[in-house]
């Protein structure tokens, strides 16, 4: 067990803010591995899940409320977590959540060096430590992130608990890699999303961000929001576009969504667009495999050379799965590299308006250098618009013409 560097510090009345210091001991053991011990600064529930790490410097508040990270115990290892407290529930013009990616903390419990008691920024409306214990999720304080990142690195993600004060541990390891997480996350309803522009595009969610949907209504479509398992096949020529999102857990649970890409792929025509777990889907439809990584990538700032243009972006990701690429079919070719451990980021089909991206483009807290990956899937619908409504002009002159003869 590694020793303790917690020193806790009260600012008392000098603060206006509300104290929420960490107070009873909790801990954090590794199936099968170590212990790390700190405190709670968190809801006080002993939680269960797979410990998994990001080294992203800021975007907590979009990260913890990604659906990406349901049944994940996310361990930060910037020092210092909290200082510009969390946002309201604001929305935009589209009504689309200003500041998070859904609207509730999505992952199992989190773990950093240390939290900041005190925040500051204009968009704050209170602590992570309060937004933690408000949401009922577990938090720990005081533990030597960079020894649990080195373990995790070295061995492997791991499944862990988060255990506070007293409590017994009665649901033992939960393993999300076992569990159909999208059905969990996805929408139960079809809505839409900025309605009655021309360009009319199916979200197909299992486990959509918010600003996904932000990129694409801002670049003037209309987005009708799907279940995961919708039999998108039987409406595609509805829209002029589909697109797949990103979403928790093993792509291959998602059996129906794969077959119904299939189906999909083979009826119809139009462009369609992946992201994170909606490429390794995409991929699966086309015949390719998966592979669980070893701890998985999740940062802001990771190298991906675009294979068409010799081009290098600085892209936000986070999977613990990819494609194999040695896997694609002859006709997909791939798209984008991972620079640090030549892991499959993307790929795209030869001849149809078919591609994807392990990485996220719209990426909130993160770079923005692939945003236009986004005006690419738009390109590619309005050409498809322009050579249907080419189709269909020649059909109904060539029908106006016989019922004149």
């Amino acid at each position: 067990m590694l020793p303790r560097f917690y020193r806790p510090v009260s600012f008392g009345s000098l603060l206006k803010q509300k104290p929420t210091l960490a107070s009873r001991l909790a801990s954090s053991p590794i199936w099968d591995g170590p212990v790390y011990t700190g405190h709670s600064f968190g809801a006080e529930n002993s939680t269960s899940g797979e410990a998994v790490f990001t080294t992203s410097l800021v975007g907590y508040p979009e990260s913890m409320t990604d659906p990406s990270y349901t049944g994940q115990i996310l361990v930060f290892t910037q020092p210092l977590i909290g200082n510009y407290g969390v946002p309201g529930l604001g929305r935009d013009e589209y009504s689309l959540l200003r500041y998070f990616e859904s609207s509730k903390i999505q992952c199992s419990g989190i773990v950093v060096a240390d939290f900041a008691e005190k925040y500051s920024h204009w968009t704050a409306v209170e602590s992570l430590g309060d937004w933690c214990k408000r949401e009922g999720v577990a938090a720990v304080t005081g533990v030597d992130t960079r020894a649990i990142v080195t373990y995790l690195r070295e061995q492997g993600s791991s499944l862990a608990q988060i255990t506070v004060g007293d409590q017994e541990n009665i649901s033992g390891f939960q393993d999300p890699g076992a569990m159909h997480l999208v059905a969990k996350v996805s929408t139960k309803q079809v809505y839409e999303v900025n309605p009655g522009q021309d360009i009319k595009i199916a979200v197909l969610d299992c486990g959509v961000k918010e600003n996904i949907l932000r990129c694409l209504v801002s670049r003037g479509a209309s987005v009708t929001v799907l279940p995961h398992d919708f039999p998108v096949q039987d409406v595609a020529s509805q829209f002029d576009g589909i697109f797949i999102s990103n979403g928790p857990g093993d792509p291959t649970h998602c059996a129906e969504t794969i077959y119904n890409l299939q189906q999909t792929m083979k009826a119809h025509t139009l462009p369609i667009f992946g992201i994170c777990l909606g490429h390794q889907l995409l991929a699966l439809a086309v015949g390719a495999r998966t592979v669980k990584l070893k701890y998985g990538n999740r940062a802001h700032n990771i190298p991906t050379l675009d294979v068409t243009t010799g081009n290098c972006h600085i892209t936000s990701q986070n999977h613990g799965y990819a494609v194999d690429a040695k896997t694609l079919p002859g006709d997909f070719k791939e798209y984008f590299i991972n620079l640090n451990d030549r892991s499959n980021e993307g790929m795209y089909h030869a001849s149809r308006p078919i591609f994807s991206t392990q990485f996220h483009p719209e990426a909130k807290g993160g770079p923005l250098d692939s945003a236009f990956l986004f005006d690419k899937f738009l390109e590619n619908i309005k050409q498809y618009k322009a050579e249907k409504d080419l189709v269909n002009n020649k059909l109904q002159h060539t029908l106006l013409f016989h019922n004149g003869r």
